[in-house]
């Protein structure tokens, strides 16, 4: 009999060409995503090497990273943003590499949104980004990981990449979670119990009754940060959440077709009795509210929690690095989160800018008025998703109570475009990382849900989904 597998084994054992030389396996890519950031350079080194693209159709383009969210837009907001814009534009026309620009057919959107939602990514396949959020689509039970630009070179020349095999990790959500814990406080919660670099080696699998109660969206939010746990895998075994998501996706399966891959993707998830190398099992009705403090997703705190003090590190290093944090973020040991002014809220990035993730925001600002003093930005993950929220009447929502609604792209999370938080500045982002300088020189970010940032744009001041708003009605 054969021994019981992994989710993850058996992705990577059905991609496995050839195992080469230093411990590494050439593995086949059934889709590479790209986008302008990195995806310009990359194309000009193939072709200064004289290289075709192997298979273009199996490459997919986006502008998002820095594409103008100014509405009305056309490239970027800058000489080099538009230049990088528009040689994107020529290389993928040259290459006949298909390109979500933002005249076609609304699909142009950031590239972790629109993979899932054009049914891009599905259960079983690989898929490569040079984008280290790519993590992303292991929502769907894909084998997905970020790839740096001499791999997407490789890439667009083979349509394979080296890699080698990681380790493997389950982390188990066991029981339900309370009412206002979402998919982004679980991730944040478990990168603070097991710290930012606990992934590292392993490819994860979320598993558990909170897991598989999520929605599809949801558990796109939760691989999301798998990176920001260290790991450059993430995943959830697909289910009928996944398939009933996919069904009539543009690029998924139709048909005949559709049901014929639904009996090999219900074949995925991992065996009874099957071996990890590291398992975790998290109290799913241990999670409260999260919200960073400092310049890593692993200083996070439960929303009504105390600010940890330094002193109480063993570790001269690491107490010395809490106390960067503590200055560079300007709060203190002791103190409440709910003390701190916001000048901006952001809602946006490939974690949290899907529909329901607006939906949440807009629950909570429905009536409302952003508070004096606050900037506040809706950035939408797509096309798709903006006209969706347009119909549901959510941007008129978030219009009335005083936000400024955007266009699709990545915005403020990478700091593109002049989208920055000032110096100085504090933000409540829905998006995955509070590095210093991350949204902007001097920016203070504190990374939180969409229902956190939306009650901190109304309160003035970071404030759980459940307090009272200081902004007068809308």
């Amino acid at each position: 009999m054969n021994a019981p597998r992994t989710l993850f084994d058996k992705l990577w054992n059905s991609h496995t060409i050839a195992n080469l030389p230093g411990s590494a396996d050439l593995l086949q890519v059934d889709r590479n995503l790209m986008h302008e950031l990195t995806g310009v350079e990359a194309v000009r080194v193939l072709e200064a090497r004289h290289l075709p693209v192997s298979n273009p159709e199996l490459t997919f383009a986006t502008l998002d990273h820095v594409i103008s969210t100014r509405p009305g837009r056309q490239a970027g907001d800058a000489d080099w943003s538009t230049t990088m814009v528009d040689t994107l534009r020529e290389q993928m026309a040259q290459h006949a590499i298909p390109l979500f620009d933002i005249g076609t057919e609304g699909r142009q959107g950031i590239v972790h949104v629109i993979g899932p939602e054009l049914g891009l990514s599905l259960p079983g396949t690989l898929i490569v980004c040079a984008d280290s959020h790519t993590c992303t689509h292991g929502a769907l039970g894909a084998l997905a990981f970020g790839i740096g630009s001499t791999e997407l070179v490789h890439v667009l020349a083979t349509q394979t990449v080296r890699q080698k095999k990681p380790k493997t990790m389950r982390i188990r959500f066991k029981g339900s979670v309370a009412e206002g814990v979402t998919a982004k406080d679980m991730i944040l919660y478990v990168i603070g119990a097991l710290g930012a670099g606990a992934g590292t080696g392993y490819a994860v699998e979320f598993a558990g009754e909170a897991v598989e109660a999520l929605s599809m969206e949801a558990r796109l939010t939760l691989c999301n940060l798998t990176i920001e746990l260290g790991a450059k895998f993430g995943f959830v075994a697909p289910d009928e959440t996944t398939f009933v998501y996919l069904r009539g996706r543009p690029y998924a399966p139709q048909g005949a077709s559709f049901e014929a891959a639904l009996e090999d993707w219900r074949r995925l998830p991992t065996d009874d009795g099957a071996h990890f190398d590291r398992e975790v099992e998290i109290d799913a009705a241990a999670i409260a509210v999260q919200v960073t403090w400092g310049t890593s997703p692993e200083h996070v705190i439960a929303i009504d929690a105390a600010v940890p003090d330094p002193g109480n590190e063993s570790d001269p290093a690491r107490r010395e690095a809490l106390q960067r944090a503590l200055d560079y973020m300007g709060v203190h040991a002791g103190q409440h989160l709910d003390e701190l002014a916001v000048d901006r809220v952001f809602i946006g990035s490939c974690t949290n800018s899907r529909i329901e993730d607006l939906q949440a925001a807009a629950r909570i600002v429905a009536g409302h008025h952003v508070a004096e003093g606050v900037t506040a930005w809706v950035v939408p993950g797509s096309l798709s998703v903006a006209r969706e929220a347009e119909a549901q009447g959510l941007a008129q929502i978030f219009r009335t109570a005083g936000f400024e609604w955007r266009e699709p792209g990545c915005s403020m999370c990478v700091g593109a475009n002049g989208d920055v938080v000032g110096r100085g500045e504090r933000c409540v982002s829905t998006s995955n990382r509070n590095f210093v300088g991350r949204q902007g020189p001097g920016a203070r970010t504190h990374l939180a849900s969409p229902a956190v940032a939306a009650a901190s744009a109304l309160a003035g001041h970071i404030a759980a989904p459940t307090s009272s708003y200081a902004g007068a009605p809308s």
